[in-house]
This record gives structure tokens, C-alpha cells and sequence, in this order.
């Protein structure tokens, strides 16, 4: 799959990034990861991400990151494009897209790289260095740290043919706006704040109509019907699921900084795919808190 055929695939349809499974000691689990894989990829998302950031890539040793995405690659081989995580220091990021690459993942996620202290121009040159060094379709995140705007992503993509895509997780709607205008069909755009279902119909009418699911983890269906209403302007059944489930979802999600990725995985285990603990420093969902998410989910019937 060349960039242009995967910036295609990500121009629509629902994505996705699947958890990843631990053992009770934190433990890569590779069984359990499969079996997760397997569930998940019939439902009709367009790609998923192995070892993004629900996906604990940041808690991720090299020799795992290598066992998670090659798992990832060959369980999903005929069914599902697979898009690596990666990230970090400039030259540990191209360890990491590299492996990927030769993993055979169809493309990459450009993840923050961590550092507080660096201008945006030098994050540019980080994107750059990384994209140059695969042949692979990149999308990068514009999250935290990363807050590339419409001029050093217009550089960078007169520079770099394989950076394809470009993810938000900022939510500054001025910037998004002239990120799309500017770059027009030239990316792929994808809504990438935590829990994008809830913003998901304004970024439709930015222009961004296709966003990443977490919740796909463990209410696959409701996340395609979701995403299904958005795309045909259902506003009702939007309403409906936002009351019902994302709203009260959201009040367990804010308790705890970190929660975004431990209430995943708590929804994961309610409903019988257990990916085990989240690693430190992020904490797992106190016990009242998990039964009202299991109160949540039954609510939404079977997926």
C-alpha cells in the first residue's frame, strides 16, 4: 500500500485504536491481543492504530513495541490496514518507524515527542527527519506539545510526499479551520481529541468528517452506529447516544488525569475482553467507578 492508497482509506470511514493487553504482572499479552484484534476488526472500522495512545505506546519497551506491532500485522493481515504509533526522541522515533516499516505497517502516527522545551520549527524538523526516513504513509498529531500550524505543515508537505494525514487533538477550532483551508485535499484530516464522538459533528462541518474511536474498544457497534448518524446528519440518534452514554461517560472519564485510556480498558474488561492493568503512571478505575461504566455500557445493549 503506497501513502496516496492509505491517505484513501483515511479519508473515510470510522478509526479506531485497540488497547493493549497486559497480564496481570504487566506483561505484553499476546494471546489476549489477538483475540481482541480478531473481535474487533469485523465490525468496519477503515484502519486501526497499534500502539497509539490508548494503545500505552508511551509505557511500551522497544522489544514489546516490536511484538505488539508485528502481533498486530499479521492477526489483521487480510482484514484491516494496521497504522504504528511511534514517537519520542527524533532518532528513537525513527528506530520505532523503521521497525514498523519493516513489520510491514501500512503507515504511521506521529505521536508528540515528549519534549516540553522545543520551538515549533524544531518540531517540524522532527517530523521531517521521521518521514524521511520510511517510505510509509505518515499522519502527524498535533497534540500537547506538537502545534504545527498551516504554514510549517505546508512546508512539510512540499517536503515530505508521504506525510499524508494530519490529526488533531488541540481543539483550536481557528487553527483547524486554517489548516484545512490551506492545505485543502492535500491531507487526510482526522478529529483526534479524547472522546471525539462529542465533538465529531462540529468537525464534520470544519471539513473533518472522519475522527479515531476509543470506545469502538468495547461498544464497537454503537461506535459505528454513532458514526453512521453523524455521517447522515441524524441528529436525533446523535442527541440520543450523547445523552444517554457519552455525557455520563465523560463524568467518569474527567475524574483523574489519565483516565482517558484506563476507562478503555476498564470497559474492555466489563465486556469480556480483558486487556489487564494499565501501567504506571496512569491508574486503573476505582471500583464505583467501574460499575457505574458497566451501568453505562449494559445500557447500550449487545454489541
Amino acid at each position: 500500500m503506497n501513502p496516496q492508497e492509505l491517505k484513501s482509506i483515511l479519508s473515510s470511514g470510522l478509526l479506531s485504536f485497540p488497547v493493549t493487553d497486559f497480564t496481570a504482572n504487566g506483561d505484553f499479552n499476546r494471546d489476549s491481543y489477538i483475540k481482541r484484534l480478531e473481535w474487533l476488526a469485523p465490525y468496519g472500522a477503515s484502519a486501526l492504530f497499534a500502539a497509539g495512545g490508548t494503545g500505552e505506546f508511551f509505557s511500551l519497551a522497544a522489544s514489546e513495541y516490536s511484538q505488539v506491532i508485528k502481533t498486530a500485522v499479521d492477526t489483521c493481515a487480510t482484514s484491516v490496514p494496521i497504522l504504528a504509533g511511534v514517537g519520542g526522541a527524533t532518532r528513537q522515533a525513527i528506530e520505532y518507524a523503521q521497525e514498523a516499516e519493516r513489520l510491514g505497517a501500512k503507515g504511521l502516527l506521529l505521536l508528540p515527542h515528549y519534549l516540553t522545551e522545543a520551538s515549533q520549527d524544531g518540531v517540524a524538523a522532527h517530523v521531517e527527519a521521521v518521514c524521511k526516513s520510511v517510505k510509509i504513509g505518515v499522519v502527524v498529531y498535533n497534540r500537547n506539545v506538537c502545534r504545527l500550524n498551516a504554514t510549517q505543515l505546508e512546508q512539510l508537505a512540499e517536503r515530505c510526499p508521504n506525510l499524508i494525514g494530519y490529526k488533531d487533538g488541540l481543539g483550536d477550532i481557528e487553527l483547524m479551520v486554517s489548516i484545512r483551508r490551506r492545505l485543502g485535499d492535500r491531507f487526510s484530516y482526522l478529529g483526534g481529541l479524547p472522546t471525539a464522538e462529542v465533538y465529531a459533528a462540529a468537525y464534520k462541518a470544519l471539513g473533518v468528517p472522519v475522527y479515531s474511536s476509543a470506545v469502538f474498544n468495547f461498544i464497537p457497534k454503537t461506535a459505528m452506529d454513532f458514526y453512521h448518524a453523524i455521517a447522515r446528519d441524524d441528529h436525533d440518534t446523535v442527541g440520543k447516544i450523547i445523552d444517554d452514554f457519552f455525557l455520563p461517560y465523560l463524568d467518569i472519564r474527567n475524574r483523574k488525569a489519565g483516565y482517558a485510556v484506563s476507562i478503555v480498558k476498564a470497559g474492555a474488561k466489563i465486556v469480556g475482553y480483558d486487556a489487564g492493568p494499565v501501567r504506571t503512571p496512569l491508574t486503573d478505575l476505582l471500583p464505583e467507578e467501574y460499575e457505574a461504566l458497566a451501568a453505562l455500557i449494559d445500557k447500550q445493549g449487545k454489541q
